[in-house]
């Protein structure tokens, strides 16, 4: 770093993302990314905005909301979108979290909570997950902090019900419960009806998973108005004008092709439970998914040499170094045929060490 960088930042470890490499071409199963190219009306949308990039975007994104509004069934004035998932969440952070109101979230989750947290100088509490990695929503009853949580998980792929965090949040009425929902189209059960209720619930979600616009950056998040104004209060004192206009355009032709995205999600999770079942025969342990990744691991290889050894084999899946997750890998569901090669490879692999 620099002599003027500041010294607040200074002890600051960023979000790692999953590896882009540009070397060789991968069978990419390591960043969640959805392996079906959009439909050709999402190519269109973001086409008729090309011409106009001279020109600012819409910083109320109105015809992209009042859509999204119609699609999850609630007001547009309980709807803010972002530039991903991510800005959004740490929106949150910066609204509702300080030094005299710290947040708590589950010890293995999304690598971006603690680094949000220690941007915006936000005490925090990592709760252990479960000796089988679940979460369990009674340690969030009532603790009187704000709380975060991706439901379903990451890494390892595992839901609440819509119950269980039900219970959370009306338990913390004073404090504000962000569920992040980036992988719910692929098996879990959405919080989003409870927003009618409760005034201290923000979900979050992403069009990078389940919409197939990674390469675009486009979240939202779905709260009581109140809460949403407050995040409009930091999008306006940062950066009103988040949403490109060709994302945006992407965003609201992808809600129009609603049911082919539920189509390909379906034919995802068919893909997944094969995955599973096959892993599951080569005797590997293989967590309850209910997103578009597996999270698997066994004692016939180490997770990261078999990371390393699918990489040699043109294959890219997730290893995450240390702790308890250290002999897992997270391997993103990709088309039948990607799967039907990753799982060949890694049978391979096995025969090797015997």
């Amino acid at each position: 770093m620099s002599r003027f960088f500041s010294d607040k930042y200074a002890a600051l470890t960023p979000y790692v993302p999953g590896e882009q490499p540009k070397n060789q071409q991968y069978i990419k199963l390591n960043t969640n990314e959805f392996p079906f190219a959009p439909p050709q009306a999402v190519v269109d949308g973001a086409k008729t905005e090309a011409g106009k990039l001279q020109l600012y975007s819409d910083p109320e994104c109105t015809q992209f909301i009042e859509k999204a509004a119609q699609v999850w069934g609630v007001k547009k004035t309980q709807i803010l979108a972002t530039n991903g998932s991510d800005e959004i969440l740490n929106f949150a952070f910066m609204a509702f979290c300080d030094k005299n109101h710290p947040i708590a979230f589950p010890d293995i989750s999304y690598g971006f909570y603690s680094v949000f947290a220690e941007l915006n100088g936000v005490p925090y509490e990592k709760i252990p997950l479960k000796a089988d990695f679940s979460v369990d929503y009674r340690d969030y009853i009532g603790i009187g902090k704000n709380i975060v949580i991706a439901n379903p998980n990451a890494p390892t792929g595992l839901a609440l019900s819509r119950a269980q965090v039900e219970e959370i949040v009306k338990s913390n009425p004073d404090n504000a419960v962000i569920i992040d929902e980036a992988y719910v189209d692929f098996g879990g059960e959405s919080c989003v009806p409870l927003v009618e209720k409760y005034d201290n619930l923000l979900i979050t979600q992403t069009f990078s998973k389940s919409r197939g616009l990674a390469g675009a950056r486009l979240g939202l998040g779905i709260a009581c108005e109140g809460l949403i104004a407050d995040l409009n209060t930091i999008k306006y004192s940062t950066n009103p004008y988040n949403v490109n206009r060709m994302t945006m355009a992407a965003g609201y032709a992808a809600l129009c092709e609603n049911e082919y995205y539920k189509t390909k999600c379906a034919e995802i999770c068919k893909t997944r439970e094969d995955t599973s079942n096959a892993l599951k025969e080569m005797g590997f342990e293989v967590l309850d998914s209910k997103t578009n990744f597996l999270f698997a691991q066994t004692d016939k290889i180490s997770g990261k040499a078999l990371y390393e050894k699918l990489k040699e084999n043109g294959i890219l899946i997730r290893h995450f170094n240390g702790g308890r997750i250290d002999n897992f890998n997270r391997i993103t569901i990709g088309t039948k045929e990607q799967m039907d090669v990753f799982l060949k490879k890694t049978a391979e692999i096995l025969k090797e060490k015997e």
